[in-house]
């Protein structure tokens, strides 16, 4: 069984993100079964961020299927990164953002929390 833990960081994003995305929380949590069942990079969906000097694996989701975009199916524009221990079974969620907010994920956050 994988456990999924989150930065302090990431509920902010979160907690940002749902008020003007209300069903945020919920898709979230269903991305979260998804990835429990098949926690590593998947492409097309999700792929490994390579380049950050780092052992610990840390992969981003770019496709995320939200109800607050009825109709875009996983073309949500959602991205979560989180970093994926095998040998732990475990995950942590690092950043979650909208692409229209912000082009690529916060590098320095990754390398402050992971080696």
């Amino acid at each position: 069984m994988i456990n999924i833990g989150k930065l302090e960081e990431f509920d902010k994003d979160l907690r940002r993100l749902s008020k003007k995305y209300r069903t945020l929380d919920k898709d979230i949590e269903v991305l979260g079964m998804v990835l429990k069942t098949n926690p590593d990079a998947n492409p097309a969906f999700s792929f490994r961020i390579e380049g950050l000097g780092i052992e610990t694996c840390v992969i981003k989701v770019k496709k995320i299927a939200s109800r607050s975009f009825k109709g875009k199916g996983v073309q949500s524009g959602f991205r979560l990164v989180y970093a994926y221990f095998e040998q732990e079974g475990r995950i942590v969620y690092i950043e979650l953002y909208h692409k229209s907010e912000k082009a690529n994920e916060d590098r320095a956050r990754i390398k402050r929390h992971f080696k």
